[in-house]
């Protein structure tokens, strides 16, 4: 789908392979070893090691153009300035779901549940994806999403991308997240519209946290937003 060769990182829980047991998979771009993929996997571990989450398989996807694989198309020329491709995470996306995830589904023992977590553009991605393709998975964990791309007209259309929502796609979780730092307050404008169109499909959780920043948000509350969406007793 991409038109280039790609190395995933997969980190398995305790125990893996010594049952027959099979395991939820979280997702992440930004998912390399010099990414954010090192300190996900330490807080799923620990998470899973206080019993608070299920324990999972985490899969990381590194960056090669992220611009370009974590945004969708704009009509703001700016927005066009910030790298030499832009634009194609309905390519990203269909590489998760006709590429990547079967590949996973193949070689490690997987059920069907699957999660997605990122920060800034990716989380730009985490949201984009619950719109526009809410099957592709069932948890969404997104901080600082970057929902100013395109003038904020995926926060436009939001309230006509849910209304699409019907039974047929199941139970949706997503815990969202925004810092001072948020351009535009997009983020909570978002929320306005989740309060006045979410389905029932969708359970869904937003925080605004002005005490933090861009850079540290994530870092804060990945724990927090992983046992919002993952916990059983929610």
């Amino acid at each position: 789908m991409l038109a280039e060769r790609r190395r995933i990182n997969v980190h398995l829980p305790q125990g893996y392979g010594e049952s027959l047991r099979r395991f939820p998979v979280l997702y992440m771009p930004d998912g390399g070893i010099d990414e954010d993929f090192p300190h996900v996997v330490r807080t799923v571990d620990s998470l899973v090691a206080i019993g608070a989450i299920p324990p999972m398989i985490v899969v990381g996807v590194p960056n090669t153009e992220r611009r370009r694989d974590l945004t969708g198309p704009t009509r703001v020329s700016s927005d066009s300035t910030i790298a030499p491709h832009v634009g194609r995470s309905g390519a990203f996306r269909q590489f998760f779901r006709q590429e990547l995830i079967p590949t996973i589904d193949a070689r490690y023992a997987t059920t069907r549940e699957r999660a997605i977590i990122g920060e800034s553009l990716a989380g730009l991605f985490v949201v984009e994806t619950l719109l526009r393709e809410p099957l592709l998975f069932d948890r969404y964990v997104a901080f600082d999403p970057s929902l100013w791309w395109n003038g904020g007209a995926l926060v436009d259309s939001a309230s006509t991308l849910l209304s699409w929502f019907t039974p047929a796609i199941g139970a949706k979780r997503l815990y969202v997240a925004s810092s001072r730092d948020d351009i535009r307050d997009e983020t909570t404008r978002l929320a306005g519209v989740l309060t006045l169109s979410a389905p029932k499909e969708l359970s869904w959780l937003y925080e605004r946290r002005p005490e933090l920043t861009h850079g540290t948000i994530f870092a804060a509350l990945e724990a927090r937003g992983l046992v919002a969406v993952l916990s059983a007793s929610r």
